[in-house]
């Protein structure tokens, strides 16, 4: 059992409390014993650095420290999905233009590059045989031979349907765009900005091997270490607790030099709905989301012969944790690592902003918060610290969003039933504020009140009434 920490900083609450530690470090020792683990390494990110380390062996006095490599099998895809992003951001494609316009001649050409991101295209869950995870990738040298005879299971677009060659057709498309080979691109697009020296797709000592435990007695076999070829971008990355906590800080607030923020909270929106009978499931642009404990978590998973891992981010705590393995099966990583989320935001909850007034006070931004009605029901306008604004119902539930301003003085909703739909103030002759327009809803300053004509349908001109 080993057990490492990052430097310790004299800034206060950035680390642990060592009651917190023990609890991270016996949770994992649980997961190694009943899960059978050969070795297990888990780290934990919070408010922007790695903060923790654990480790648990079956080899007394051999546990794995945070730069030992393991195989991270389909959290490769999220690699994958950033390349993509970076050349839509680039405007080098657009994320609805079908894979054909890049990559004529396959079989899957309809599909957009969105719904290959988010598992919507429809294709096959697996590669033809043989099992792909477990033989030499050149025995699949063109795409057809990933694809197969019958790559479209499914209509486009109807329904989420995880599909591993679906993401080695996004590495061809990265490879065509961008005229590098896909692990070129990623090591300089990615790797190499954000400090990730230890992810590789083939392992650089020290690495652990990948191991089978038998499910019925406590012995061991060797699983095969292949290369997976044009799978590659799909599940081929070996990387280390620290590399993918840097990797987690990214995901949770982006990096200009990678992908901006909002590009990376649109990779964690949800693009799908969730599988049928899942509620607390759904998938973005090639990021897994769920939800555990009333906790939203967003990463992915990943597994390959010998290995499981996981890298899960609650952004709304701050906190993010990743768990590496070298089983086949037997250890549940996703539920592990979110219990090493849990126990922080819990033992140590976030502490908020402190609250500040704005630098300055817009007076024509100022008078428009307050109430205003849509028909009968009270809205209030509000001022936000980052220079939107926020509209929510002044009682009860009902569609309350966030916006930001955009360039012609309207703003743009950030969420919910509202996400991308345009506010706006809409001015009379003289500049005053006759009303608000969302998406077509007239906001006014009293309920159906004197601003009649701002009203479809109008309003009846006797007014309001008793019986």
């Amino acid at each position: 059992m080993t057990s490492s920490h990052a430097p310790v900083s004299p800034a206060p609450f950035e680390d642990l409390l060592p009651s917190t530690e023990r609890a991270l470090l016996h949770r994992i020792a649980v997961a190694q014993t009943e899960g059978r683990a050969p070795s297990l390494v888990a780290a934990v990110v919070r408010d922007g650095r790695m903060v923790w380390s654990g480790s648990r062996s079956c080899v007394d006095g051999h546990g794995p420290d945070a730069d030992v490599q393991y195989r991270i099998g389909s959290i490769t895809k999220t690699f994958t999905a950033v390349l993509v992003l970076r050349l839509r951001d680039e405007g080098l494609l657009d994320l609805r233009d079908p894979l054909e316009k890049y990559l004529p001649g396959t079989a899957v050409g309809g599909a957009t590059i969105a719904q290959l991101l988010s598992h919507t295209a429809g294709l096959t869950a697996e590669a033809p045989a043989p099992w792909w995870e477990r033989t030499p990738g050149d025995l699949r040298p063109e795409l057809g031979d990933v694809l197969g005879d019958q790559a479209q299971l499914h209509p486009v677009g109807l329904l989420h349907h995880y599909s591993n060659p679906g993401y080695a057709v996004l590495g061809a498309l990265v490879e065509a765009v961008r005229g590098v080979p896909w692990k070129d691109a990623l090591r300089t697009e990615i790797l190499e900005p954000l400090g990730m020296h230890r992810t590789s797709t083939e392992p650089v000592h020290p690495h652990a091997g990948g191991w089978a435990v038998h499910p019925w007695a406590d012995v061991l076999l060797p699983e095969p270490s292949e290369d997976l070829g044009l799978m590659a971008p799909a599940g081929q990355l070996w990387s280390t607790a620290a590399d993918l906590s840097r990797f987690a800080v990214f995901l949770t607030a982006g990096d200009e030099r990678v992908l901006s923020a909002d590009s990376v909270a649109e990779m964690r929106t949800p693009a799908v709905a969730p599988e049928p009978g899942d509620w607390d499931a759904g998938y973005g642009l090639g990021m897994q989301l769920t939800r555990t404990d009333g906790r939203e978590l967003v990463g992915h998973t990943g597994s390959l012969p010998g290995f499981v891992a996981t890298l899960w981010v609650g952004v709304a705590d701050g906190v993010a944790a990743v768990v590496l393995a070298n089983a086949t099966s037997g250890l549940l990583v996703g539920a592990l690592a979110a219990d090493l989320v849990r126990i922080v935001a819990e033992s140590e909850p976030r502490f908020p902003e402190p609250w500040r007034p704005l630098p300055a006070a817009d007076r024509e931004l100022l008078a428009l918060t307050g109430p205003w009605y849509w028909g009968t029901h009270a809205f209030g306008l509000r001022l936000t610290a980052d220079g939107g604004v926020a509209l929510a119902p002044v009682r009860g539930g009902g569609r309350a969003a966030r916006f930001k301003a955009a360039a012609d003085g309207a703003w743009v909703g950030l969420e919910g039933y509202y996400r991308g739909e345009t506010l706006r103030a809409v001015r009379r002759a003289d500049g005053s504020v006759s009303h608000l327009d969302l998406g077509s809803f007239v906001f006014t300053r009293e309920p159906y009140g004197p601003e009649a004509a701002a009203v479809p349908g109008g309003v009846d001109p006797e007014g309001w009434r008793g019986i």
